[in-house]
């Protein structure tokens, strides 16, 4: 059968010309995707409400003979293509959001979303056809994509675009390449390009798979986890929470200097854009980073809680509402789960209802105080809220106790990277007076 794996990588064109034209295929794509979504939404909005057409009724084939001179015609395939699947995988949750025997899907599924427009930005990715590029690897790494015969005329190019890999790939030796997805990532004003391969199932020494992990999920700290293994890992998020609060309420400053009858602008939608991609950007390479760590453990399950529980037990209305648009929850699960799946590791959503207030060595629920990140108990417990809430949810889960823990390993963002603090070594008995704990963490971990 092989292993899925996915080798992600950054790409340059090698001229300026190379780079237009780059864009251009980028933009053509990002317009056939939303002509597309357009025509689909609009006979689900009519079927919706007044039994109109079928989402699927949509000229589809038109659309393909239009972009097919400048993407090609398996370019222009391959969008139409993703967005099917896009509209299949909304259809799925909108089935399970409405099973009541299903607990899955806690929030209202949204329809597939557009790439913005060509005046304000639009979102530049596409999607090539396992066949319609090639990947050399070695010293001089180059990724070779086709295009369509008018960008091969406009650009007077020989209808291949060649682009330099930057890096070294994880998986270089697979036995069979999937459709490349290539973007531009704003952010860093970089190309960015994802290509899922098949290898042999002992390219990698796979670990026997038995083992488990939970997830516990804030704003503070993003994810705590704990495995069966006995590690923990913390991915802390205040100063990204904070820039996305910040841009929050820049937005909000920018809305309320619109004249009358004007709700948005080219500057607020660029606002929107930034933040939006600065998060996504973020919860990619955590899922990333976690993923490869809990896969070396030998994880092959990953317990996620519901984010109603997480909104019930946490914080204040103003901080859960914050906490709810900063985590996009169901796309951060949808992203867990398919990065998951290229590892062989399953994730399950399940209730974790009060494990954030459960003293751990009482059981109890209403004498438990939070004061920032640690949980007290007048039993005389006193840890990190957060990672003893992944814990109690693992045990739950499980039922059954897990291993001794290690000293957290924890991480902090640098707009690229996740990155372990020195920190992550501190002794776990050393105690921390609650009223001068300040978020750098200075508290105690389960078990001291």
């Amino acid at each position: 059968m092989g292993m899925k794996r996915t080798n992600m990588f950054t790409v340059r064109p090698l001229s300026d010309s190379g780079e237009q034209l780059l864009r251009d295929l980028l933009d053509a794509s990002a317009a056939l995707w939303n002509q597309t979504n357009y025509e689909r939404l609009m006979r689900y909005n009519d079927e919706d409400g007044y039994g109109g057409e079928d989402v699927w009724d949509a000229d589809t084939g038109q659309l393909e003979g239009r972009y097919k001179g400048v993407l090609g015609a398996s370019t222009a395939q391959q969008v139409i293509r993703k967005n099917s699947e896009a509209w299949r995988g909304f259809f799925r949750l909108k089935e399970q959001y409405y099973d009541d025997s299903d607990t899955s899907v806690t929030e209202h599924p949204e329809p597939p979303g557009f790439r913005g427009n060509e005046d304000d930005g639009r979102q530049l990715k596409t999607v090539i056809r396992n066949t319609s590029y090639t990947v050399e690897w070695g010293d001089r790494s180059r990724l070779e994509i086709l295009v369509g015969s008018e960008l091969k005329d406009r650009y007077d190019h020989t209808g291949r675009l060649r682009l330099e890999i930057a890096g070294d790939p994880n998986w270089p030796d697979y036995e069979k390449q999937g459709r490349l997805d290539l973007w531009y990532d704003e952010i860093d004003d970089t190309f960015r390009a994802s290509q899922p391969v098949t290898v042999s199932d002992d390219a990698w020494d796979t670990p026997l798979a038995s083992e488990k992990a939970a997830l516990d999920i804030g704003a503070n700290n993003l994810v705590a986890c704990t495995t069966t293994t006995g590690q923990q890992y913390l991915y802390e998020g205040r100063d990204l929470f904070q820039r996305f609060r910040d841009t929050t309420r820049h937005i909000a400053e920018l809305q309320s200097k619109l004249g009358d009858g004007r709700y948005s602008s080219e500057r607020i939608r660029r606002r929107y854009r930034k933040r939006t991609r600065r998060r996504d950007h973020a919860q990619e390479a955590l899922c990333r980073d976690l993923l490869d760590r809990l896969y070396a453990e030998g994880v092959d399950t990953v317990y996620i809680g519901r984010l109603t529980d997480v909104l019930e037990t946490h914080w204040s209305v103003e901080t859960n509402a914050k906490t709810h648009n900063f985590w996009a929850f169901r796309q951060f699960t949808e992203r867990l789960a398919c990065t998951a799946e290229e590892y062989g590791i399953s994730v399950e959503v399940r209730s974790e209802a009060w494990t954030s207030q459960e003293c751990p060595q009482c059981g109890s629920t209403d004498r438990t105080t939070r004061h920032q990140d640690t949980l007290i108990c007048p039993c005389g417990f006193e840890g990190h809220a957060d990672l003893t809430a992944s814990e109690t949810f693992l045990e739950r889960q499980t039922d059954q106790a897990v291993r001794p823990m290690a000293r957290p390993v924890r991480f902090e963002w640098d707009d690229h990277d996740w990155s372990e603090l020195p920190r992550s070594h501190r002794p776990k008995n050393q105690r921390t007076d609650p009223s001068t704990v300040h978020f750098d963490g200075n508290v105690a971990s389960r078990g001291s």
